[in-house]
């Protein structure tokens, strides 16, 4: 699975971007996704993720009503719409796929990572 991610760059405070993953699988809704970030000197958090079938959607408690998560299966590609940008959403984003039914809130059980995108939040 190689997961590509895009949509990254530099916006004012306040401000909107959205990122995409796609990803390069046969069965995309085999996998549980998730939306992770790393800021410099800090460890990689988790963001949001989403169940397979989009039913599930789960959030950090500091972008939830901020971000949303979706996905397209048929575009083998999620999404993360992040609104209100505010300085400290500042890192590289990445994206993961799990193999699993319940969305991890840790890195740990996700097996497959794109490359990241850095979102840069101006004050």
């Amino acid at each position: 699975v190689q997961l590509q991610a895009s949509g990254g760059g530099l916006v004012q405070a306040g401000g909107s971007l959205r990122l995409s993953c796609a990803a390069s699988v046969v069965t995309f809704n085999n996998y549980v996704m998730g939306w992770f970030r790393q800021a410099p000197g800090k460890e990689r958090e988790f963001v949001a993720g989403i169940s397979r079938f989009g039913g599930t959607t789960n959030y950090a408690y500091s972008v939830k009503g901020r971000f949303t998560i979706s996905r397209d299966n048929a575009k083998n590609t999620v999404y993360l719409q992040m609104n209100s940008l505010k300085p400290e959403d500042t890192a590289v984003y990445y994206c993961a796929a799990n193999r699993g039914v319940v969305v991890p809130t840790t890195t740990l059980p996700y097996d497959y990572w794109g490359q990241g995108t850095q979102v840069t939040v101006s004050s």
